[in-house]
């Protein structure tokens, strides 16, 4: 499938542009195939259950902070849709009874394929082990700029930090 990225005065336009090239790398990379190992047993209508899942995984990466949210930010994004081979997604409430049959079988499959997912495709599993992994953690307590990106205060517990006058 070849995509071309660009604006017009069509109706397909979607504004998950970087989600469409995303969609396009997965599928031509086969990235969600381990996906094919999660027997799901329910019946299938417009939607078979792992279309469901990859509904599911679309609406995480396209910021939908729950499954309700799913209608109203993906449900007119046809474009977005017709790159999967769909002509519209399941509404939220298919994909949510589609979570809630998943036997503990089922969940142990999807961490099985998802396990497989991030390990072909982790930068971690490339890391040159025989150096160090360096991890930055500030403990300190000190405030941070209020121009600081999502800066917010935090809370330390104990005795608190005090700024130097000099």
């Amino acid at each position: 499938m070849e995509i071309e990225i660009g604006f017009t005065d069509e109706f397909t336009n979607t504004q998950y542009a970087p989600l469409v090239a995303l969609s396009v790398h997965y599928q031509q990379n086969q990235i969600l195939a381990p996906l094919q190992q999660v027997q799901i047993g329910m019946k299938t209508r417009e939607f078979d259950p792992i279309c469901k899942l990859k509904q599911v995984l679309l609406s995480i990466l396209a910021g939908c902070e729950t499954l309700t949210a799913f209608n109203t930010q993906l449900e007119g994004e046809l474009g977005l849709a017709a790159v999967w081979g769909w002509e519209r997604f399941a509404d939220q409430s298919t994909l949510s009874r589609t979570l809630d049959v998943l036997t503990l079988m089922n969940i142990a499959q999807l961490r099985t394929a998802t396990t497989m997912i991030w390990q072909r495709h982790s930068q971690i599993r490339q890391h040159d082990w025989r150096g160090f992994l360096w991890l930055d953690f500030d403990l300190s307590g000190l405030p941070c700029s209020p121009q600081a990106e999502k800066s917010q205060k935090g809370y330390f517990s104990g005795k608190k930090t005090l700024l130097d006058a000099s």
